[in-house]
């Protein structure tokens, strides 16, 4: 790409990931619409997985650490068997007879509520002793898993097909939730057995579906400048706005005075509505811990 359309401005894009592509498959699309190197996604959906994937533009991947993380899923789920990847893409481990019912389900989900333990599934890119677990996985050794806890804030039926016995089921939760492993611990609780086969995710911190922006669409530097969002419109962090004395210490990296700011805060620092640098706070003074050029 000729370097001067590269995109000169910085920013995060939402996303609706189409299905069958992985999140990187995004990520290196987007470099080459763009010609831009510095492109991160804030968190992997499946390759069969759909919906909200925040993309950061340049500098504002130094911002990903700080973007609200809570997750919001549609997902369906197809009882009756187990796969050893929790979803459709894998091979079936078991098949089983019970047929489950609504009120069946509807009871069960009230138990996913709340923080609870959860086992993620074997084919996931956690590591243990270094080393991925679906690497494990496809060697056939045995590693040890241990449960991590997340929270549901919300889940809810929202179909359910008798005949077909699948279930679209609505979820709301922290960070590092495996959808997949929900799917399968509802199907072993209700002995019926079941995996995901459909996922979209809805909400990304503050990234919904309904504001979400193809990937087809973005064809070109233009495309993306005109969907790119202010980070300041999705970040929860307090701002300090700079003064122009205050914008030179900061752009050497000197910390300057605090007056309204807690101890440890991390604040950004803005001028001229983007954000110029992050501080955090300690005692009467907000030290600068990463400066951006342009954002």
């Amino acid at each position: 790409m000729d370097n001067n359309k590269k995109i000169p401005t910085l920013g995060i894009l939402n996303i609706n990931k189409p299905r069958g592509l992985t999140s990187f498959d995004v990520v290196a699309k987007l470099r080459r619409v763009t010609g831009i190197k510095q492109i991160g996604h804030t968190g992997t959906l499946d390759p069969f997985a759909t919906g909200v994937l925040p993309i950061c533009i340049g500098k504002a991947t130094k911002l990903i650490e700080y973007l609200p993380d809570d997750k919001a899923y549609l997902a369906t789920v197809q009882f009756g068997k187990n796969t050893d990847t929790y979803d459709l893409e894998g091979e079936v481990t078991q098949i089983f007879n019970k047929k489950v019912t609504q009120n069946e389900i509807m009871a069960e989900l009230d138990n996913f509520m709340g923080e609870i333990s959860q086992y993620p599934p074997i084919y996931s890119a956690i590591k243990v002793n270094g080393k991925k677990l679906y690497d494990y996985a496809r060697k056939g050794e045995n590693v040890e898993i241990k449960p991590r806890k997340v929270t549901i804030y919300k889940i809810e039926l929202r179909e359910f097909d008798v005949v077909t016995q699948q279930a679209k089921i609505y979820v709301e939760c922290s960070k590092g939730t495996y959808i997949r492993s929900i799917a399968y611990d509802l199907g072993k609780n209700l002995s019926c057995g079941g995996y995901l086969i459909a996922l979209e995710r809805t909400l990304a911190g503050k990234f919904s579906i309904e504001n979400s922006v193809e990937l087809d669409n973005l064809k070109n530097p233009d495309d993306v400048k005109k969907n790119l969002v202010n980070p300041l419109e999705v970040l929860d962090n307090p701002i300090h706005n700079l003064s122009e004395n205050e914008l030179k210490r900061v752009s050497c990296g000197m910390a300057i005075s605090n007056k309204e700011f807690k101890n440890s805060d991390i604040v950004f620092l803005v001028y001229g509505g983007r954000i110029h640098a992050i501080g955090m706070v300690v005692n009467d003074k907000i030290l600068v811990k990463k400066v951006f050029e342009v954002l």
